[in-house]
């Protein structure tokens, strides 16, 4: 590179004397080492942060936080000719955050297009073409509360409208020895939706697909409702029509078809929001986990042996979960839990509700039952008081509820309820009852403990929830009535030891059927052993019992890591009698892949299985496999994503939560770009776009492009956004990337002449991709073969050029020949 041209470019920002009354600048070209002083272009750099005036698109930032991409106009300011002003639309003042009573005084120029920023109180705007970005300076008492991570609802983005479908699919085969025969099992379920404007439409499906050498094929295909949903931010709530589970803290939860009106904690900053539930267990071998409630498959994976915790659930789902862990050997593990909620409290001076109207309905789509209503409240009194209750009401049923919860700040917070139901059924009196539940929920921090929920629930023989008086009518089985049920989850840390215990308990009893027990205690330990350290111990024990049948078992796992990515460990497992033990080696070869190798001993005979997990861009891909000898021979695979079409772009994609909230970035047709969300990298296909799903609903989520990461020939002018985006949003976002090759060019005018010192070079999107030096020489990105390109000065085009099939030659140095640009394309352009 010439040495001088570098020099003579940082001349020009070290070259110039301040006019104070103007802020103008003012050049001293004899400083410059140029042939032709008089072919300069420097008018852009004659005054303070001067724009010259017309349509920028830029990243607007307000204090540290940062919003989204805005167009903005720049105007000549009427008091002074030789500076610009921006012009701040409504639609981007709408998404500033501004209290409501400063919007009511805001006053507007240009017939109401831009805003008067004198009207905002100590507010500021400066822009900056070099990182292009809008920087607003706003007071903090002028705007709504923000926190962490977290925007008011003015800066919410309900995203573009498009098309998607998510799945999971997972798929088993085994070979049993001794003459058991064969059997193959294929499952799935998802989402397919559409999104117009607001609105989300929906159809949850699911599947199953069974063959068996002793047994009947089976092949079952099931949309489990369908139901649109948009956000109300202005109520702080979700609007939910068409089939739905009822998500009620005081009435249970049942499937009905209706409309639904509810506070959504969600749209609550993150420290105010409510309680998800967990599932805990132990797989003895590699297992599917499938979670049910009432039928409809919530979550369905693949779990390598050992202890699982999945944290991950909606925490719109409430009442009763059903468990099943598939072993490949062919064993099941069932059990139920319960989803309590913490206690329910509510900010002072603030209501949480929940609206729903409608009629029970079956899995066939058909009206099972009597019309019903229902409502229930929170209202947060002062001095951390809360009362709550509500009613629900159908024929022949009734059922009202109060209760009242109470912060006890330092002791945790408590709340107790009674719910009294008044049922009449067919050919039986009427059933009236009480059901009273008591709840409490504590973080001690002094302790390193937290007792993240315990509750008691007691019903009176003759109470019936809505899901029981539905199901009493139905006449399909017998009555299942609850009676008593203790629940806890438990945590504690002993620093001193390195020890963290936790424990899950839930214990149900019926008035005409048998208890339900279920519990699991988890213990851990880090400790180190002469030259090796953080090795890990952990011991894990559950029970449960139902349906006269008990379950029991142990997992007892010591790791110890090898390098800085791998690990050896030892485990042994009991269950019903079954001792099995396993030496595995883990390795986790890059934040995309990992795998496990195991090999081990059971009463039975030998054991070997592996397991290999891969984040794909397309899809996340479990497989695994296991043998025993003598026994059975396993496979499995599962898969798990989706397809998500707009009309900025489609891709396939990795998938979360079915249906859920996501991001489609957007590289200007650059292939290849490695893109980050939350969790793991993804790359954009071939039409340069991708799609993040590891975003949350209204959570102040970011994008950025792995720089290190990016090809040599790529480069990116703009790498990090942010979103906010509304529950099932498709949120889109675009990068700056240029690509193409770089090198040192020569540029000449028509005349052989060379364009003036200054001009800057942009390809067809209007990006900047070079700035011209002495006698044209121009160092020169995203250069592709046969691409046009312009130079601007003067605030315009001014002509054109056209690179050849070889962009790049080792020979001789690029000369490039530009072609005048007339008034009449300008204007066209």
């Amino acid at each position: 590179m010439n040495h001088r041209k570098v020099l003579a470019t940082t001349a020009l920002c070290c070259a110039a004397t301040w006019a104070s009354a103007a802020e103008e600048f003012q050049f001293n070209t004899d400083v410059l080492d140029l042939k032709d002083r008089e072919n300069l272009d420097l008018g852009v750099f004659a005054s303070a942060n001067f724009i010259m005036p017309g349509q920028y698109s830029l990243m607007v930032h307000v204090n540290r936080d940062t919003l989204t991409e805005f167009p903005v106009d720049y105007f000549p300011s009427a008091d002074n000719p030789k500076s610009s002003v921006a012009c701040l639309s409504p639609a981007l003042v709408e998404e500033l955050g501004l209290k409501e009573y400063v919007v009511k005084s805001l006053t507007w120029w240009r017939d109401g297009t831009c805003l008067d920023l004198s009207s905002v109180p100590g507010m500021q705007a400066r822009g900056n073409l070099g990182t292009s970005a809008l920087y607003l300076s706003i007071p903090q008492d002028q705007l709504e509360y923000t926190a962490p991570n977290w925007d008011p609802p003015s800066r919410w983005d309900e995203g573009i409208s498009g098309v998607l479908f998510d799945y999971n699919l997972n798929a088993q085969t085994t070979e049993r020895k001794r003459g058991k025969g064969r059997s193959d099992n294929l499952s799935g379920n998802g989402t397919a939706g559409i999104n117009l404007g607001a609105w989300r439409l929906r159809g949850d499906w699911q599947s199953q697909m069974q063959r068996s050498d002793d047994q009947p094929s089976q092949n079952d295909f099931a949309w489990s409702r369908f139901y649109a949903l948009r956000a109300v931010p202005s109520l702080r709530s979700n609007l939910i029509v068409g089939e739905d589970y009822l998500d009620s803290n005081l009435f249970g939860s049942f499937r009905y078809t209706g409309v639904n009106l509810s506070s959504n904690d969600n749209m609550l900053p993150p420290n105010l929001r409510g309680y998800a539930p967990e599932v805990s267990g132990v797989a003895r071998t590699n297992a599917r986990v499938v979670i049910r409630q009432q039928g409809r498959v919530l979550y369905d994976t693949q779990v390598p042996p050992g202890a699982f915790r999945i944290q991950d659930l909606n925490d719109a789902v409430s009442g009763q979960l059903d468990v099943r862990v598939e072993e490949q050997d062919g064993s099941v593990q069932e059990f139920q839990m319960d989803t309590a909620s913490i206690p329910y409290l509510t900010r002072p001076g603030t209501v949480r509700y929940k609206l729903a109207a409608g009629k029970p309905s079956d899995w066939e789509h058909q009206m099972d039952g009597p019309a019903f209503t229902t409502g229930e409240f929170s209202w947060g009194v002062s001095n951390g008081w809360s009362l709550y209750g509500g009613g629900l009401g159908a024929k022949d049923y009734g059922s009202l509820a109060v209760g009242v919860g109470r912060d006890l700040m330092a002791f945790g917070a408590l709340s107790f309820d009674v719910t009294q139901s008044r049922a009449t059924l067919p050919e039986r009196d009427t059933l009236s009852g009480k059901s009273y539940r008591a709840s409490y929920s504590k973080r001690f921090d002094e302790y390193d403990s937290q007792v993240t929920f315990a509750g008691y629930r007691f019903s009176e023989e003759n109470y019936l929830s809505m899901n029981e008086f539905i199901e009493a009518r139905r006449g399909s089985q017998p009555l299942n009535q609850s009676k008593e049920l203790y629940t806890a989850t438990l945590s504690k840390q002993f620093r001193d030891s390195a020890l963290s215990v936790y424990l899950n308990y839930n214990h149900q009893t019926y008035w005409n059927s048998q208890t339900s027990d279920r519990y699991s205690l988890s213990l851990s330990r880090y400790f180190d052993v002469g030259g090796l350290k953080n090795l890990s111990l952990s011991l894990t024990a559950y029970q449960n019992k139902g349906n006269g049948t008990s379950d029991d078992g142990a997992y007892l796992s010591v790791s110890i890591p090898w390098g800085s990515t791998s690990s050896f460990s030892y485990s042994s497992s009991v269950n019903r009698g079954d001792t099995t033990h396993s030496l595995s080696y883990y390795d986790r070869i890059d934040e995309r892949n990992h795998y496990m190798l195991s090999a081990g001993k059971a009463s039975s005979g030998e054991t070997a299985s592996g397991y290999l997990s891969h984040d794909g861009n397309q899809a996340q891909v479990v497989a695994s496999a296991s043998y025993q000898a003598g026994e059975y021979t396993s496979a499995g695979l599962s898969l798990q994503g989706g397809a998500t079409l707009t009309g900025q772009g489609a891709a396939l994609h990795r998938s979360s939560i079915m249906g859920g909230t996501r991001l489609l970035v957007d590289t200007q047709g650059v292939a290849d770009v490695p893109v980050r969300g939350n969790g793991g990298t993804t790359r954009t296909n071939r039409f340069g776009k991708a799609v993040v799903t590891d975003v949350n609903s209204y959570y102040r989520n970011q994008a950025s492009i792995v720089l290190d990461d990016l090809a040599d020939d790529v480069e990116a002018t703009q790498s990090i956004t942010q979103a906010t985006l509304t529950e099932g949003a498709i949120g889109y976002r675009r990068f700056d990337v240029i690509a193409g090759h770089k090198a040192m060019v020569i540029i000449r005018m028509a005349d052989r002449s060379a364009p003036p010192f200054g001009a800057t070079a942009q390809n067809r999107r209007g990006q900047e991709t070079g700035i011209v030096g002495e006698e044209g020489s121009t160092y020169l990105s995203g250069m592709k073969p046969g691409e046009t390109m312009s130079l601007h000065w003067g605030g315009s085009s001014r002509c054109r050029f056209t690179l050849p099939d070889q962009v790049v030659s080792p020979e001789r140095q690029l000369e490039l020949l530009c072609q005048p640009v007339s008034e009449a394309d300008n204007r066209a352009a």
